[in-house]
């Protein structure tokens, strides 16, 4: 029975207690139909001989693709691929807050100094468009830490570097992409959906902890499009498949690509509609400039 622990220590524990099991009971099938057809001369046989006859598949375990010493059990792609969508979030986080700053919306706390610059009216496409571009230049330092950080001090094994680099890079980005959307759209209750998004429904559907065949029908329906199980996915290729499209990289490449389109879409396509609607984030009436009394 070979056990592959790149799918994880559950589910390739679970793979070898299924498998060992069939391999146990078919032997002992196949004895018991052996035993039937000798029955007659069974009794000339030696002891071992009719003990072999009644079990003859002897059952060993082995490592059908072994990993490198540091590959924490076949779950370093997983927290890789973790690391980098909380990264991508809470970097949306910190650029989405800056850019109100800038923009003259909220006050700015730096320890005991409350700083408030003066209000630039832009368009809520115009904002995010802003941040999503920030965000997608901050992706090459964070892609880069998260990289250095595991591999370089952590000492995570690891091949194809500048593909994991450019991999990084990218997931940090759509992820990060993605929960900007998700705060431009719904404002503060933004970070919440973001969370539920990028950890709360995509930790259990990631398949790295838990294999998707052992999950409940709905979260197998999440595990479909949910960012996290994408993102591991060609993570787990470049790590221990040695990059092989057809290992997860595809996948990953593909499902970050229609990511980054459907968020753009819903997030430019729903804040237009709100511009168009005169929804703007600080309406003419209560326009802290426009009523200002002259001194």
């Amino acid at each position: 029975m070979l056990t592959n622990q790149s799918a994880g220590s559950l589910g390739s524990s679970l793979a070898r207690v299924a498998t060992t099991q069939a391999a146990e009971s078919a032997s002992l099938h196949i004895g018991q139909e052996l035993t039937a057809q000798i029955r007659p001369a069974q009794k000339k046989l030696p002891a071992a001989a009719r003990v072999l006859l009644a079990d003859p598949a002897a059952v060993t375990v082995k490592d059908g693709h072994p990993l490198d010493s540091h590959s924490g059990l076949g779950l370093t792609a997983f927290y890789y691929a973790l690391a980098l969508a909380v990264v991508g979030m809470l970097s949306a986080n910190v650029i989405s807050g800056q850019v109100d700053h800038t923009l003259g919306y909220p006050h700015n706390d730096l320890g005991p100094l409350r700083m408030h610059r003066p209000l630039i009216r832009a368009t809520r496409v115009q904002t995010l468009a802003i941040s999503s571009t920030l965000m997608a230049a901050l992706s090459l330092l964070m892609g880069t830490l998260v990289m250095v950080g595991a591999v370089g001090i952590m000492g995570m094994d690891a091949s194809h570097l500048p593909l994991l680099w450019l991999y990084s890079v990218c997931a940090v980005a759509i992820s990060g992409i993605g929960a900007l959307t998700l705060l431009a759209v719904f404002g503060t209750p933004g970070m919440l959906v973001a969370t539920l998004v990028f950890i709360g429904m995509a930790v259990p559907t990631a398949n790295a902890t838990t294999p998707i065949q052992a999950l409940p029908g709905f979260y197998r329906f999440l595990a479909e499009f949910e960012p996290l199980r994408q993102i591991a996915g060609g993570v787990r290729s470049i790590l221990y498949y040695g990059a092989q499209g057809d290992a997860g990289l595809t996948r990953g490449w593909v499902m970050m690509a229609v990511g980054l389109v459907a968020a753009a879409l819903f997030g430019f396509g729903v804040l237009g509609w709100y511009d168009r609607k005169g929804l703007h984030r600080i309406p003419a009436e209560t326009d802290p400039e426009k009523n200002a009394t002259p001194v």
